[in-house]
C-alpha cells in the first residue's frame, strides 16, 4: 500500500514538475518571437532533441532500436499534426499574451471529448456535457468575440487545441505501444526537416509584406542568428524534451485518468510564467474563462 502511494506522489511531482518546465519552455519562445522566427528556432531546438536522443542510448545502455517507430507511419501523421498545432499557436505569440495562447491550447479537452464520441465510440455522458459547456464558456470568455479590438488571431490558440486533440486520439489508437522515445526522434526529426522547408518557402518564395507584419513569427524564415537565440534554443530543448519525459513517466506509474485533471497545472504555471516574464496578467473576465476550463 504505501508503495502505491509512493507511486502515486512521484507520478504527481513528475507531472507538476513536467507543465512547470514545458510552461517555461513555451514562454521562452514567446519572449525569444521578436529575435528570431519559428523556423529558424524549430531547427535550432530540434537539433538540440536529435542531439540529446542519439545520446540517450549511448549513456543508458538501451539498444538504439528504441529510437525507431513500430508504426511508422502513425507516428509520422502524429509528428505532422504536432507541427500543425505548433504552428497555430505561436503564430501570434508576438501578439497575443502567453495566458491567451495557453488558454486556447487549453481547449483541446472539449475536441477529445468530441472526438472521443465519433471516432472512439465513447459514451457522452451527461457529466461530459456539461464539462463541454463549461469549456466554451471559457474559451468564448478569453477571445471575447464581441469586443471592439477582437482580432481573429485569438482563434489560432483554439486551432491548435484542436490539432492536439487530433494528436491525442492517435495517440490513443494507433500509437499506444511506442517507446516515448521513438516518438520524441520522429517529432524531433519531423520539426528540424520543417524548419528547413520552411525556411526556403518562406526567404525564397513568399515576400508578403502585410503577411510579415500581421503574423512575423512565421513570416521570415532564417534572421540573423544571435548567441541569446541559439543558448535559448538549446535550453529550451533541454526543457522540452525533460518536461515530456517527465509527462510520460508520471503517465506511465500512475491512472491516467486520476492525473489528468492535474495536466492542466500548465495554465497555472502560464499565468505564473506570464506575470513573472511579461508581467501581464489576464483581467476579470479572461481568469473567469480560465476557471471555467479548468
Amino acid at each position: 500500500m504505501n508503495f502505491l502511494k509512493n507511486l502515486q506522489h512521484q507520478a504527481i511531482s513528475l507531472l507538476i514538475v513536467g507543465g512547470l518546465l514545458l510552461a517555461l519552455q513555451d514562454a521562452m519562445v514567446k519572449f525569444l518571437s521578436e529575435s528570431t522566427s519559428f523556423w529558424q528556432f524549430q531547427i535550432l531546438r530540434s537539433l538540440g532533441n536529435i542531439i540529446i536522443l542519439a545520446l540517450i542510448p549511448v549513456f543508458m545502455g538501451f539498444q538504439f532500436s528504441i529510437l525507431r517507430p513500430r508504426n511508422f507511419w502513425m507516428v509520422t501523421l502524429r509528428t505532422a499534426i504536432l507541427l500543425l498545432c505548433m504552428v497555430c499557436f505561436f503564430s501570434a505569440a508576438p501578439t497575443l499574451t502567453f495566458a491567451q495562447m495557453a488558454t486556447g491550447l487549453y481547449t483541446y479537452p472539449i475536441f477529445v471529448v468530441i472526438f472521443s464520441f465519433v471516432f472512439l465510440k465513447e459514451k457522452l455522458t451527461r457529466l461530459k456535457l456539461t464539462a463541454l459547456f463549461f469549456g466554451i464558456c471559457g474559451a468564448t470568455l478569453v477571445i471575447k468575440p464581441w469586443a471592439t479590438d477582437f482580432s481573429f488571431l485569438l482563434l489560432l490558440p483554439i486551432f491548435a487545441g484542436f490539432f492536439y486533440a487530433c494528436n491525442i486520439i492517435i495517440l490513443r489508437k494507433f500509437c499506444f505501444l511506442e517507446s516515448p522515445f521513438a516518438m520524441n526522434a520522429s517529432a524531433a526529426i519531423g520539426f528540424f526537416l520543417s524548419g528547413i522547408i520552411g525556411v526556403i518557402v518562406v526567404d525564397g518564395f513568399i515576400q508578403n509584406h502585410t503577411f510579415e507584419k500581421l503574423m512575423p513569427f512565421i513570416a521570415v524564415g532564417w534572421p540573423k542568428l544571435t548567441l541569446l537565440v541559439f543558448a535559448f534554443a538549446f535550453l529550451a530543448s533541454i526543457l522540452n524534451l525533460s518536461g515530456n519525459l517527465c509527462l510520460v513517466r508520471a503517465y506511465q506509474t500512475s491512472e491516467g485518468s486520476w492525473l489528468a485533471p492535474l495536466d492542466f497545472m500548465y495554465l497555472v504555471f502560464a499565468l505564473f510564467w506570464g506575470k513573472v516574464i511579461f508581467n501581464n496578467f489576464p483581467d476579470y473576465l479572461s481568469l473567469l474563462g480560465i476557471i471555467f476550463i479548468l
